[in-house]
């Protein structure tokens, strides 16, 4: 961007928006001060009242926070309209801005009206004549960019991506330890998918490159923006693959005023257990298998059975009886009963006490006891305490925690035989043994195993009635990414805590590498939203990786999902990937060496040193001390920073080394690891190895 003419003018224009801004925060201040002024005193309604004020000024000024981003990023200006004279022009940003008479200073990103800053093409201008992109430093101005849509007349063609100069200068800034928003520069197919309506499953299919995490973020904004009445009630829900992505990603929605997004794990929905063990890929496979629903449902039905005696009780002079037939028949009523376990629990007991304390009222007629009005229900509630009955009703129908469940059906074989019968065969029942913990505390729980806790909570329900125990938390819209690793039982957790079924899920096919890696979309849409329609969209422009480094890509993605295609990269730069061949007792101080190279060639951006998961703990220590500056382990607050393979996938990096390929693929099993290794870097990427590469990686190189 050179020199403009109108960058005084744009600059004063910028500059009494930001004065009418930090007037809106003065004034949300002043109205907040006002309240908290009057005390605490007065009637409830008074009170009530304060606390809405107080809320809502506090949330005006968590939305008015831009930090230290820019304000405004562009401005469109409308062809002149049938009656002549010049048309109308919006400056577009990161929120509304009002002028002291009310005249839109700049307009929210989101609104309809700025559709075609983001959409416009030479192809299809929508009534605009110009785009214009701002570069900022703070507050200052520093360049103007003009889109001026005018073609030659007859010019035909296929158009290709169009990109602008405001993007490849974002592309080109260094990384940083945090997700930066792409607010200013959303090109058309991803402002498609931002703005596309909030019902329904919305799939999104993304290469490495295609923004697609910060699409599915913005998006999350967009329609926070458009259907605020709803979903500030009902809540968003941002679910990403590990914490270290969500820390990667946390101040993207905050940057777009929005601050009322949860973010979570699939792992963390269920949060009375955390995953403290690996187990064998193949295992872990098995417990994502949607048919593990089906188990723990078994498993719930086997611990709802009648005693296999009578129940006696020893009451007074009398004793009472139940017999085995009687107490089947209370067992099945309860059983068609709707509702969890844990809350059918006390129709068994009610329906035990009520028939032993008709025995009792039998005997005293009997015996010419006189009655007393509501002597049965007092008698019944002493009997539910007699120890013989606690004992019957714990056998019969006990109150289960689902981590008792689980533990319980893990621990013993013969309830695997129960409750896997005709639904695993004897060789995965016995994959599921485990030797009893001694302690629930002690449970080494992995992470295949919370979707099946989950699952079991829903079926028990709460041990104790307590208001609020309504079942897991729900949300009006949730957004998943890196959907293509999870399993079944995974999707499960997720569609119970969808309100509507109104999601947005994002992923990369050709990046699956988990126990269950999707090979298509209708594998996961078929239990995210059975027998409902599915909108699909694909982005296939590459904004990040460099044209250089998918060039050696895309022969490992050819082998490894040959009916997949990489997207397309718009940008290039003058460094060739580097693929270095060293003997193998020098391999870390290669690693050592090169990562001081690039971390020069850099700086201030950041590196990642990425191997398998067996190799990370020597590389850390390689590294350690022989960096000039901070390693990061597991952590991108440093510049740079350690990582396996499992752990790299969503982040993005200026320059990235990848360690020993064949170890990669051969910890991971796939080719696909190596794939999502090998397309992190924005700028340079570096392959050191010992051992011979890859075939398609040896070929490419």
């Amino acid at each position: 961007m050179v020199d403009h003419p109108d960058l005084e003018a744009e600059q004063a224009h910028i500059d009494l928006a930001y004065e009418q801004l930090e007037a809106s925060r003065q004034a949300a201040r002043a109205l907040m001060v006002s309240v908290l002024d009057q005390g605490r005193g007065g009637t409830p309604q008074a009170r009530e009242e304060r606390d809405v004020l107080v809320r809502t000024s506090l949330h005006r000024l968590e939305q008015l926070d831009i930090g230290d981003q820019p304000l405004c990023f562009g401005r469109i200006d409308l062809l002149p309209g049938d009656g002549g004279g010049g048309g109308a022009s919006y400056h577009i940003g990161r929120l509304a801005v009002s002028g002291p008479d009310l005249e839109p200073l700049v307009v929210d990103w989101r609104a309809p009206v700025a559709e075609p800053f983001y959409r416009a093409t030479y192809r299809d201008p929508m009534g605009l004549w110009r785009r214009r992109h701002f570069a900022s430093e703070g507050r200052k101005l520093v360049g103007i960019e003009d889109e001026v849509f005018s073609l030659p007349e007859g010019a035909h063609g296929e158009e290709g991506p169009e990109v602008s100069g405001a993007l490849l200068a974002a592309m080109e800034r260094s990384r940083s330890a945090h997700l930066r928003d792409i607010v200013a520069t959303i090109q058309k197919e991803q402002d498609e998918i931002i703005r596309a309506p909030l019902p329904g499953l919305l799939v999104v299919q993304g290469g490495p490159g295609t923004g697609k995490t910060v699409v599915a973020l913005h998006r999350a904004a967009y329609l926070l923006y458009t259907y605020r009445f709803p979903l500030e009630q009902q809540g968003v829900l941002v679910v990403g693959p590990n914490p270290l992505y969500l820390r990667y990603i946390e101040q993207v929605l905050p940057s777009l005023g929005e601050n009322g997004v949860a973010s979570t794990t699939v792992e963390a929905l269920y949060p009375d257990a955390r995953p403290r063990a690996e187990e064998d890929r193949s295992l872990a496979r098995l417990k994502g298998e949607e048919r593990m629903a089906q188990v723990v449902a078994a498993a719930v039905r086997c611990r709802q059975r009648p005693l296999r005696h009578d129940l006696v009780v020893a009451w007074g002079a009398e004793v009472l009886r139940l017999s085995r037939d009687e107490l089947r028949r209370i067992v099945a009523a309860t059983k068609r009963r709707p509702g969890t376990h844990n809350g059918r629990r006390q129709a068994v007991a009610a329906q035990v006490t009520a028939r032993l304390a008709a025995q009792v009222g039998r005997a005293h007629r009997l015996a010419g006891v006189p009655g007393q009005g509501g002597a049965e229900a007092e008698l019944a509630a002493e009997l539910s305490r007699a120890p013989e009955v606690v004992e019957a009703l714990d056998r019969m129908w006990p109150r289960l925690r689902p981590e008792e469940l689980l533990h319980d059906l893990y621990g013993a074989p013969p309830l695997l035989a129960r409750a896997g019968q005709g639904i695993l065969d004897p060789a995965e029942q016995a994959a599921l043994h485990r030797p009893r913990a001694a302690t629930l505390a002690d449970i080494p729980w992995t992470r295949a195993d919370i979707p099946l806790l989950d699952e079991a909570q829903v079926l028990l329900g709460p041990t104790r009635r307590r208001s609020g125990d309504a079942g897991p938390r729900s949300y009006g819209h949730i957004v998943v990414d890196e959907a293509q690793d999870l399993s079944p039982m995974q999707l499960r957790m997720l569609a119970r805590r969808s309100l509507s079924g109104s999601m947005t899920v994002v992923g990369d096919l050709a990046q699956a590498t988990g126990p269950h890696a999707a090979r298509r979309w209708e594998d996961l849409t078929r239990v995210l939203a059975p027998g409902r329609p599915v909108r699909r969209a694909e982005l296939s422009v590459n904004y990040r990786t460099p044209a250089e480094v998918m060039e050696l890509a895309a022969p490992v993605l050819a082998a490894a999902a040959p009916g997949l295609r990489p997207p397309r990269s718009v940008r290039s730069t003058s460094f060739p990937p580097a693929v270095v061949a060293v003997p193998g007792a020098s391999l870390v101080d290669e690693v050592a060496a090169r990562a001081r190279q690039e971390l020069e060639a850099v700086r201030p951006g950041t590196l990642a040193v990425v191997g398998s998961r067996s190799r990370v703990g020597e590389l850390r220590e390689a590294l350690e001390g022989g960096l000039p500056s901070r390693l990061g382990a597991e952590s991108l607050e440093a510049p740079v920073t350690v990582l396996s393979v499992e752990s790299v996938k969503g982040l993005e990096f200026d320059a990235v080394i990848v360690v020993e390929p064949a170890q990669i693929v051969e910890e991971a099993g796939s080719l696909r690891s190596l794939y999502v290794a090998l397309t992190r870097p924005t700028r340079r990427l570096t392959v050191v190895h010992a051992r011979p590469l890859p075939l398609p990686l040896a070929e490419a190189a």
